[in-house]
């Protein structure tokens, strides 16, 4: 099985986002989503637009975002937009609410453990190609957030989170948490999610991880732990899986003190087996090459 590279390095500037991405050797054609996470009402981790501004630039990029399924800063339109422009996102980027207006598009998921489809925010067919600059860091549920949670819960409509977090039996914010399904389906589905977006941008998706502010709680936290991590760099590579991997395994052979308490917020939620699901799948490989780049 061939091997898919992957760029480190540990330099955290905004310069050097974009020259990883730039060591990716791919042009991104025409209309260029760049997928963030705008970050909740009071979390302290989330990256700053000011930080992602060359990159977004450098692919003359539109920024784009959807709903969250519950309560919080991010649920409905209304107060999203505000909160994107507290944030600056607005104030910097040209923003695109991919579900700001239903109804949402209807994605087929090929050979899926768990969904035979996925919804996400109809504008997202309006692009030609993805970037996906993700924070990597902990999670709740999911154990771990990188580029395949942005492909999944982040690319998802508001229904279309509910759908995965119920691993498809359920579509509405109203009891959403009361359909949510048992660990590993959850985890299936938003393997299947993640595999009906890159199959849509097939050939013409790049993904950047930024693995820093490593706290064991995501960024659509509200009140979320402080990073218990030292910083590690930034990794990037046209195979999402091969990239959270590889994140993963950096993680795991880190010597820092910090290092078993965000394990065990990853383990304790089976978050490695969302990159085992997308590799069964076909999303990309495990098997990788790092390349270190200074």
């Amino acid at each position: 099985m061939s091997k898919s590279t992957v760029y480190f390095t540990s330099s955290l500037t905004p310069d050097a986002v974009v020259s990883l991405y730039r060591r990716l050797g791919i042009n991104l054609p025409g209309r260029v989503a760049v997928k963030v996470h705008s970050g909740e009402e009071g979390n302290q981790n989330y990256l700053h637009p000011s930080f992602l501004k060359p990159m977004v630039d450098a692919v003359s990029g539109t920024v784009v975002e959807c709903n969250t399924a519950y309560g919080g800063a991010r649920n409905t339109t209304e107060k999203h937009r505000e909160l994107l422009k507290t944030h600056g996102w607005s104030e910097i980027f040209p923003v695109d609410l991919l579900d700001a207006q239903g109804p949402d598009a209807v994605l087929p998921v090929k050979n899926g453990k768990v969904l035979s489809e996925n919804y996400v925010g109809k504008n997202l067919l309006t692009y030609d190609s993805l970037l996906v600059l993700s924070h990597f860091k902990g999670h709740p549920m999911g154990g771990y957030g990188g580029a395949l949670k942005q492909l999944s819960i982040g690319c998802a409509s508001s229904d279309g989170k509910v759908w995965i977090h119920s691993g498809g039996t359920w579509k509405t914010q109203d009891g959403l948490w009361s359909h949510t399904c048992e660990q590993d389906t959850f985890l299936a589905a938003m393997a299947d999610a993640a595999s009906s977006v890159t199959d849509l941008f097939a050939g013409k998706a790049a993904y950047v991880n930024m693995v820093c502010n490593l706290s064991v709680d995501c960024d659509c936290c509200a009140v979320a732990e402080d990073p218990c991590m030292r910083d590690i760099g930034i990794l990037a590579s046209t195979d999402p899986v091969a990239l959270d991997r590889a994140c993963m395994d950096l993680i795991e052979n880190a010597d820092d003190p910090g290092r078993e308490h965000f394990l065990e917020r990853v383990n304790s939620r089976h978050g490695q087996r969302t990159i085992d699901f997308a590799d069964a799948l076909g999303v990309g490989t495990k098997a990788y090459q790092l390349v270190k780049v200074d």
